[in-house]
């Protein structure tokens, strides 16, 4: 019988963090969860949820102790965690900036360090990094959110130079609009029109080559293709973006 896989997921209680848990469970990991905020509904009985700020160094130290009761090693590092400021670039106050670039950027530096001991304990692993569409293609007053999503996917190519020798891969997954709590608090921007949420999701979903707005289980799969080795044994360094087709059509069309 094969051993239990083990995957640790940041920003778990999120959109995208909560369908990545519920799947990974459904295939038989254990799952540890960690998000600043409470889980929503009932966390999978055999995984672990942990409380905290991923941007924190010190709350990493209450995390590691409380991973190092239940495991050895972890097989998959998932950092999801993530916030948006849709805001002018010249209206973002110096707090947000942090915010955005502490949550989505340095969250993944802080990660990366802490569990990668967990990764050597089993001998090689995955970590994948939830980038942004916006890291390749991007769109006015959401300009901090797009630099740390840039920042992230060049930190993933740097991540996959330096682990592979210990048999670590590391890939991106850069998911386009998505019907997620942040997306829907997006449309501020006024980039999708006037109207009803949904009347504007729906203009969205328009602009894609596939006509509609992803789902949070759409990326939790893709995300799981990259956490296997058996699926994704020779790929590292890599951004997959799931974005129904948008950035594939030119913008003049």
């Amino acid at each position: 019988m094969a051993a239990q896989r083990t995957v640790i997921i940041t920003g778990a209680g999120g959109g995208i963090g909560r369908a990545t848990t519920m799947l990974f469970s459904e295939r038989g990991w254990q799952v540890i969860g960690i998000d600043r905020d409470d889980f929503p509904g009932t966390f999978p009985e055999k995984g672990l949820f942990l409380k905290g700020d991923v941007s924190a160094p010190d709350v990493w130290d209450s995390i590691i102790d409380q991973i190092k009761q239940i495991t050895e090693r972890v097989n998959c590092l998932v950092n999801n965690a993530g916030v948006q400021v849709t805001k002018p670039v010249l209206e973002t106050s110096l707090e947000e900036w942090d915010r955005t670039m502490d949550t989505n950027l340095r969250s993944v530096y802080l990660g990366v360090k802490r569990i990668h001991p967990f990764l050597l304990q089993n001998q090689g692993g995955s970590v994948v990094n939830v980038s942004s569409v916006h890291a390749v293609a991007t769109s006015r007053d959401i300009a901090a959110y797009a630099a740390s999503k840039g920042g992230l996917l060049a930190f993933t190519r740097a991540l996959a130079v330096e682990f592979a020798p210990q048999n670590i891969r590391v890939n991106a997954v850069l998911p386009g609009a998505v019907d997620t709590q942040m997306l829907r608090d997006g449309l501020n921007r006024e980039h999708a029109g006037e109207g009803t949420i949904e009347e504007r999701l729906e203009k969205l979903a328009k602009r894609t080559v596939s006509g509609k707005i992803g789902r949070p289980e759409d990326i939790a799969r893709v995300i799981y293709f990259l956490a296997d080795d058996q699926q994704s044994s020779f790929l590292t360094g890599q951004p997959i973006i799931v974005d129904g087709g948008a950035t594939v059509k030119l913008s003049t069309e």
